[in-house]
């Protein structure tokens, strides 16, 4: 496994994390989940993505319990907050409230004394961003939370966010999470030009545009009955990528990854790894062998004749 440093911090990642998204705590059996994180700690995995939304929480007690057994000073866990976890009016957002609550909860779920990096799920347009921010610096100063993050927030919230941080001496921000793969690009134009700038990296989800990139799906075929495009859960999410220009892309990449006798997952991930200001890929393994396939890629080094092959094919 290869590390990498999280923005201008010194807390170093590896360059694959393993998330619970749309796995952990409802479509994957509790036995498998716990025996796929531990796998993964054991091949040199150190970041661990959860949020409190994933499966309502059901996913930080399934991390947490995975996780227990291991040094705490040895991984690095992030959770988030923002979409709602109950019917209550302040049961959502990053109010105060809601953000102080939902910490405290998550690392009740967790079994920890704190998390490595706290995001903000989304951007909140209801709550000033100096309560929010506030509030996080509050818990970075009690040890709850050590580092700050966003997720999908675009390159002009960062940037209110970080004038925020500046002139009321608060914490900065120092990563951002959004989706991205070769199939969606879009922080490309604004989002990673404005975070090298002030020094803030990305740690991405998605890097297989939710097994798109794998390879498995193939237009006007029906999909594996045992695939996330067959169950309803999780069926929305890959389906906005079924478009014919990206089955298209998609076989075109599976020749070259072919040339290259790799696998197109392992093709996409050192893709997403040879890009600029990218951390982290994150990925969801539902099964061993999709962990130990994955993390292959770590080792795959994309020359740069090969890069522009890929580039003229996605363009």
């Amino acid at each position: 496994m290869q590390y990498r440093y999280l923005g201008n911090s010194g807390l170093q990642l590896s360059e694959i994390s393993l998330g619970s998204w749309l796995t952990y705590g409802n479509t994957t059996e509790k036995e498998t989940a716990i025996s796929i994180i531990r796998r993964a700690y054991e091949l040199g995995i150190n970041s661990f993505d959860t949020a409190n939304v994933y499966a309502l929480g059901e996913a930080e007690l399934l991390v947490g319990e995975a996780l227990r057994d291991f040094s705490r000073e040895s991984y690095v866990l992030a959770t988030k907050a923002f979409f709602p976890m109950g019917d209550g009016i302040n049961d959502r957002g990053l109010s105060r409230k809601h953000v102080f609550e939902q910490v405290h909860a998550s690392l009740k779920r967790l079994q920890v004394d704190y998390v490595d990096i706290f995001y903000c799920h989304r951007y909140d347009y209801q709550t000033p961003v100096q309560e929010t921010l506030r509030t996080i610096d509050d818990l970075i100063r009690q040890g709850k939370i050590l580092y700050a993050g966003v997720s999908e927030w675009t390159a002009a919230q960062i940037t209110e966010a970080l004038g925020v941080a500046d002139k009321y001496l608060l914490d900065r921000i120092v990563v951002n999470q959004p989706p991205y793969n070769m199939l969606n690009r879009y922080i490309e134009k604004e989002v990673v030009p404005t975070c090298e700038k002030y020094g803030i990296s990305q740690v991405v989800f998605s890097p297989l545009a939710q097994g798109m990139l794998t390879g498995k799906y193939q237009q006007n075929v029906p999909v594996p009955p045992d695939s996330r495009a067959a169950d309803a859960r999780t069926a929305p999410f890959l389906q906005r990528y079924f478009l014919e220009q990206n089955f298209r892309k998609v076989q075109q990449l599976k020749a070259i990854a072919n040339e290259l006798e790799v696998t197109l997952a392992n093709l996409a991930l050192a893709w997403v790894l040879a890009q600029p200001n990218i951390t982290s890929a994150i990925i969801g393994a539902t099964k061993l062998e999709q962990l130990n396939e994955n993390v292959k890629a770590v080792d795959l080094v994309l020359a740069e004749e090969i890069l522009n092959v890929i580039e003229t094919i996605l363009e």
